[in-house]
């Protein structure tokens, strides 16, 4: 997949794509399935497919005060883009110049006369231009009179929820990132590096790792039954997300604790991503460091059953 970082990136050559506009914040089952159809259709049209997704996030220049934090940050939505099958990430930087663009304009200039669009793929909350008055309906005239296709998906439920971004943050928020999973269609995962200062070095023998302030969403504060992945190697861990109550409870941290661990290499810069797959327990403020100790223990051999419980039913199939 190809990465454009604005419209003049565009290739001269290419004579016509199919398009999806939007966040794509966590680039969730719904996106998938429209982004699935985008690529097809681009290949038998002869088109190349083209995801146009915006950052910073749009709210966060119009109303940074409620803007969101994100699902799936830019680097890590462009690696799910990729994973559509799509030829093409367009990422438009969104700014106040852009948000004054009126629907008409942001059509005839970026999906016309830049994107050469034939075909226009959306869900049906799709709003673009100038205060979002854009909406499908005024798409289709567009597309009718500047001479694309337009189709709209509706809205996407699995096991009764409602795929959408706003909902998949609901549930993380309360914690439940199984049910997360589910619309996400993968498990949500964090990715960031250790914290600094805790005195890694070349060789890191602790099996807990404190990641580095993490600005994007996290799930609520809690103990989780996870992975995290140190490089290029994974191990099955157990994860708490919280502000430390049994010691000064003031400073917010993540931290992960991996099991069946070996001294890896680990520094500063060392990517780690933690993938959160079930809710162990809320935090607690025990009465010293001993008895959080012995709960510790009782979170990893849980985890542990957990794991060995995954394993059989993989082997099973």
């Amino acid at each position: 997949m190809r990465i454009f970082r604005s419209l003049d990136e565009l290739p001269a050559d290419w004579n016509s794509t199919v398009v999806s506009i939007g966040n794509f914040d966590g680039v969730h089952r719904a996106h998938r399935k429209v982004l699935a159809r985008v690529a097809g259709r681009a290949r038998e049209l002869g088109a190349h497919s083209v995801a146009v997704t915006f950052d910073p996030h749009p709210l966060r220049v119009l109303r940074p005060e409620s803007a969101p934090a994100l699902i799936s940050p830019l680097p890590q939505r462009i690696a799910s883009l990729k994973e559509t099958g799509i030829d093409a990430t367009l990422v438009l930087p969104f700014t106040q110049q852009l948000a004054a663009v009126s629907p008409r304009e942001f059509v005839q200039k970026i999906v016309v006369e830049r994107l050469r669009a034939k075909e226009v793929h959306e869900g049906a909350s799709f709003h673009f231009g100038h205060r979002a008055e854009g909406n499908c309906e005024i798409l289709k005239e567009l597309g009718r009179e500047f001479g694309f296709a337009v189709t709209i998906y509706p809205e996407m439920h699995w096991r009764k929820e409602t795929v959408s971004s706003s909902r998949i943050r609901q549930l993380l928020a309360e914690g439940n990132v199984t049910r997360a999973r589910h619309l996400l269609d993968r498990p949500f995962s964090v990715v960031s590096t250790p914290a600094r200062g805790r005195g890694y070095g070349t060789r890191y023998t602790v099996p807990t790792i404190n990641l580095a302030p993490y600005r994007e969403l996290v799930p609520r504060n809690g103990v989780y039954i996870t992975c995290t992945r140190v490089a290029d190697e994974s191990f099955e861990s157990v994860t708490n997300i919280g502000h430390r109550p049994t010691f000064d409870g003031h400073s917010f941290a993540i931290e992960t604790h991996l099991l069946n661990f070996h001294q890896i290499a680990l520094d500063e810069q060392t990517e780690v991503e933690i993938t959160f797959l079930k809710w162990l327990r809320t935090e607690v403020k025990w009465p010293d460091p001993e008895a959080l100790k012995q709960q510790i223990g009782r979170d990893v051999a849980r985890a542990r059953r957990f794991f060995t419980l995954v394993q059989g039913l993989e082997k099973a199939h």
